[in-house]
């Protein structure tokens, strides 16, 4: 039976989200597998009872989040609904078929009449007319000949509805349904200057679409936000090539604060082809200022112990706000960095996955180690003071082989359920919490740089 779309997405994104009743199909794309689908149709309602079949839905769809009303006419009553998704195929006809008539062609025009007593993925097994039992490998099976289609099997995915009405006539009709197999995401594009200093960035929107329909014209939105379900299916994301244009793109969406997410609008229609991956420009490009962070993290929890060779890893940081060349809201996605070498060609960098970053908020891309930096982390010495109390004194040289003076962000954990102080240390820190304190390191060019602190722990 029908329930209502709105009872199901609870926070009524289907009212929002397809406002207005103008004909054709809207979709609404959400970033977790879920699409959120409108169309409007005119159709040929009979007077009083009657059965009314709507195909061309999504193969994925979820029956249970299907709403219908008539536009025109508010006396349209649905009695029953039915889903029916049991397609033609092979395997279905001659499944409706075992212990019937049919007629099957083999290699050389071989023909075989008789009842089909059994099959499976390698053969047939027909009785003949005369009472031989043929076996016919389903790899030498040309054609098939079947009396006529079976009741129950359909071409399309159909919504089927017993409905009644007081009138008969063309009426114009909306149906909404949820349906899984569609989802988008966001993927970037970073072009980073040869100082490391700006980079010119451009947003791209990924949609990909094996929800089994396609989508005509359609109205598309796109929902940019972790809406809460039950399950998350995961998603094999496309990779996406680098398209770098000299001109300007105009906008394509226009975004909007919805509920806890954001809304993103596409200016125009849009085709999405069932088995189709779209790409569509979010944002025209835009340059921001960024700067590079080395980061040295050898202690990755409290409990690590010990002298610890780690890698320094390079990132790029920068502000998404108006005065840095941004301040937008940036949806998760993955972000790719090119930059010119001395011939002026496009090299690959590195990417990393950004999450959901309002504006205001600061964006740090890890890009990969530094080859010319390197770093050291030694536990010199550990004293027991009695009862949960100890000290422990730590030593991290960092040694730089590059032409340039660099500064190394040193991460260093802390137990976070007992309290703790910095007895002494040769370079100020910052307490980030109560279990991640922070050193900044500069280490000149072909040169090292060493750190010790002094940790209690009461």
């Amino acid at each position: 039976m029908l329930r209502n779309l709105t009872a199901i997405l609870v926070l009524g994104l289907a009212v929002i989200a397809f406002a207005g009743d103008d004909p054709g199909v809207s979709i609404t794309i959400y970033n977790n597998n879920l699409g959120l689908v409108k169309d409007v149709r005119g159709l040929d309602i009979q007077k009083g009872a009657g059965i009314l079949d709507f195909d061309d839905v999504a193969s994925q769809i979820d029956p249970t989040s299907v709403n219908f009303r008539c536009l025109d006419d508010d006396n349209v009553a649905v009695l029953e609904q039915n889903y029916l998704y049991d397609l033609v195929s092979t395997e279905a006809l001659l499944k409706r078929y075992l212990g019937k008539q049919i007629e099957i062609i083999g290699e050389d025009d071989t023909r075989f009449k008789g009842e089909l007593l059994s099959f499976d993925n390698r053969a047939a097994i027909i009785k003949e007319d005369g009472g031989q039992i043929v076996m016919i490998s389903m790899d030498k099976l040309i054609n098939g000949r079947f009396p006529s289609l079976p009741e129950g099997l359909i071409i399309k995915p159909t919504l089927r509805w017993e409905l009644e009405s007081n009138s008969s006539g063309n009426k114009n009709c909306e149906v909404s349904y949820l349906t899984s197999g569609i989802q988008w995401n966001a993927d970037y594009v970073a072009v980073v200057n040869d100082k490391d200093t700006k980079l010119d960035l451009s947003g791209w929107v990924t949609i990909n679409n094996s929800s089994g329909a396609s989508y005509e014209n359609a109205k598309l939105k796109l929902v940019a936000g972790d809406i809460h379900q039950v399950t998350t299916p995961q998603f094999d994301r496309m990779e996406m090539s680098l398209n770098r244009s000299g001109a300007k793109a105009a906008p394509q969406f226009e975004e909007e604060s919805f509920f806890e997410y954001h809304l993103y609008t596409l200016n125009r229609p849009a085709t999405v082809n069932d088995k189709e991956i779209k790409q569509l420009t979010l944002f025209p490009t835009a340059q921001a200022k960024v700067k590079k962070v080395y980061i040295f993290n050898s202690r990755p929890s409290y409990y690590s112990r010990g002298s610890d060779k780690s890698k320094v890893r390079a990132n790029l940081e920068f502000d998404n706000t108006k005065s840095a060349g941004l301040g937008m809201p940036l949806p998760k996605g993955k972000l790719r960095v090119y930059k010119e070498d001395s011939q002026g060609a496009l090299q690959f960098v590195g990417e990393d996955q950004i999450d959901h970053t309002p504006k205001g908020e600061k964006v740090r891309v890890y890009l990969g180690d530094a080859f010319d930096i390197t770093g050291e982390r030694k536990l010199i010495n550990v004293e027991d003071l009695g009862g949960d109390r100890r000290r422990e004194t730590v030593e991290v040289t960092l040694k730089n082989h590059k032409d340039e003076d660099v500064v190394v962000t040193v991460v260093e954990r802390a137990s976070g359920w007992r309290e703790w102080k910095i007895e002494n240390s040769s370079h100020e820190y910052r307490k980030v919490d109560n279990s991640q304190i922070e050193f900044d390191l500069n280490v000149k060019s072909n040169d090292e740089e060493t750190l010790n602190y002094t940790i209690q722990y009461f």
